[in-house]
């Protein structure tokens, strides 16, 4: 959908740019070969993975595959995706949009190592794609991102669920 007309874009238009506490979702796309797939931000020009914010009525797995078809042309099942994080700490998830909106995030991050359809960028929210090895993602990356690939690496080392 994208953000104007969104929910989140109808509740903007009440309580302007201040900080709203916020659930999203995260997805980690890894190929045949252990690559992710990263995505560059259009407004920003970071590097990030598939993310974003839920709208009512849907859920962190819902929100990731939506999201992920939205930015990517992607088509992930609910079913395939594996949690392996949840990234809430303020210090790691609070963004400050271009816009001047504020939000304190709290996304669950899924891996998906299972898809169909091809790379299609949400012309408003991705300038482009590029498939990397977790140990060498692009720059320059999105905070967030970093900490969400570092959480992805204790879950790799442990096999616990890590909350950030």
């Amino acid at each position: 959908m994208g953000y104007v007309g969104s929910d989140l874009w109808e509740l903007r238009q009440l309580v302007g740019h201040r900080l709203l506490a916020l659930p999203g979702a995260q997805v980690l796309v890894l190929d045949d070969d252990g690559n992710a797939l990263f995505q560059r931000r259009a407004d920003t020009g970071l590097w990030e993975i598939p993310a974003g914010s839920c709208e009512p009525g849907s859920g962190f797995a819902a929100t990731a595959v939506t999201e992920l078809a939205e930015e990517t042309g992607l088509i992930a099942d609910e079913r395939d995706l594996e949690p392996f994080a949840c990234l809430s700490a303020a210090k790691d998830h609070v963004l400050d949009y271009p816009n001047g909106d504020r939000v304190h995030a709290f996304a669950m991050c899924f891996v998906s190592r299972g898809w169909t359809g091809s790379l299609r960028a949400e012309a408003d929210e991705v300038a482009e794609f590029r498939w990397a090895p977790l140990t060498d993602p692009p720059a320059p990356m999105h905070g967030p991102t970093v900490e969400v690939l570092r959480l992805f690496d204790e879950y790799r080392l442990s096999g616990r669920f890590q909350a950030g």
